[in-house]
């Protein structure tokens, strides 16, 4: 990644629709060169924070500096630095002509020559595997043909910033692989900045390099992935992405950044600086939880028996719910399972480590 300055910053970037907040105090600085991925669920205001870092609406309050330049409120560069981005929809629109035209478009739009013109989409095309559907209909195609269509147009004007919506919410396994490919070309041909937004965590790890957790309209922690997934700053975080164990407790004692949490039926040791009497939730990601029939010795620093109330697998993956007087799972493969012999009703013995414990205040 480039360490010139950013070619996008928001400062207190704010938004508010019928008197509602829809962001709040948005702070990002995305390095020229960077995919950065805005994660959150469903209405927590990716769309809304996409828009305004592509200038189509002006935000209630801060600013959005494009490459340096104030470009908040100026018609005149806010148009000039749309010139230099474009925008994929979750839901692409294509106009009613041949797939060609729909991808040159913007290249008209700029004045390029008709052969220009014709070589770029020739070109875009090829890299998007639709060189064979230029005269098609864009109206007449598939999901997954649309949106490449939409993300040859896109890429058709050079943008230094690509930014992308959802870029395969709506698609089949099949063609979500085929644009997170397309995607990675892109990546690596272009250099181009990319900001995406996704509801899929593990689409977002796969593709980028740095994360921004959008939650209730506000950005919760930047950062790279392992601090995404291992130390998320609130429970809703938590639960977002994909944290089974939390675990409500009180810290009990505390000495050289090792506390004791009291939950209501046991105890759990974990790294951690809160103090004694601190209200907290203790979180274990389920792959952390090891099991095993009886008790072995290890340097897992927490162990409990407890009995299997639930088991599913998914694919090689087997997920153990157990009553260890609270609710543990752990996530195995299915042939230790089997080996096992784990089934519901079946005593286990499920251990973890105090460093996989993460430790959150409880709000």
């Amino acid at each position: 990644m480039s360490t010139s300055e950013p070619i996008i910053e928001t400062t207190d970037l704010g938004q508010r629709f019928n008197g509602q907040d829809v962001l709040r105090g948005i702070n990002l600085s995305i390095e020229r060169g960077e995919v950065f991925a805005l994660i959150g669920p469903t209405g927590s205001g990716k769309t809304t924070l996409l828009r305004l870092l592509d200038l189509i609406d002006t935000p209630s309050q801060g600013k959005v500096y494009f490459d340096g330049t104030d470009v908040t409120e100026s018609t005149g560069q806010r148009l000039e630095a749309r010139r230099r981005m474009a925008f994929v929809l979750q839901k692409p629109v294509v106009f009613n002509t041949s797939v060609h035209d729909n991808v040159a478009y913007g290249l008209r739009w700029r004045g390029m020559s008709r052969d220009s013109i014709r070589n770029r989409v020739d070109e875009v095309l090829e890299m998007v595997d639709m060189a064979d559907f230029h005269k098609r209909n864009a109206r007449m195609l598939s999901g997954g043909e649309i949106q490449r269509v939409a993300i040859a147009r896109a890429i058709a004007t050079e943008p230094e910033v690509l930014l992308l919506d959802e870029p395969t919410a709506n698609l089949d396994p099949v063609s979500t692989a085929r644009i997170e490919g397309l995607i990675g070309d892109i990546i690596q041909r272009y250099q181009t900045t990319i900001v995406m937004a996704t509801h899929d965590m593990s689409q977002g790890q796969r593709l980028a390099g740095r994360v921004g957790m959008l939650l209730n309209g506000e950005i919760l922690q930047t950062g790279g992935w392992h601090e995404a997934f291992n130390t998320p700053r609130n429970r809703e975080m938590a639960n977002f992405v994909g944290i089974e164990n939390i675990i409500d407790g009180l810290v009990l004692t505390s000495e050289d950044n090792v506390v004791t949490i009291g939950t209501n039926h046991s105890v759990i040791e974990a790294i951690s600086d809160f103090a004694v009497g601190d209200r907290v939730h203790a979180c274990i990601r389920s792959e952390e939880v090891t099991l095993a029939l009886s008790p072995i010795s290890s340097s897992a620093r927490n162990s409990f028996s407890g009995e299997i109330t639930r088991m599913t697998s998914t694919g090689p993956v087997a997920r153990v719910e157990i009553d260890c007087g609270f609710r543990l799972v752990a996530l195995i493969t299915n042939r230790s399972a089997g080996e096992m012999s784990l089934e519901k009703g079946k005593s286990v013995h499920a251990s973890f480590k105090a460093t996989a414990v993460h430790v959150i205040k409880q709000d």
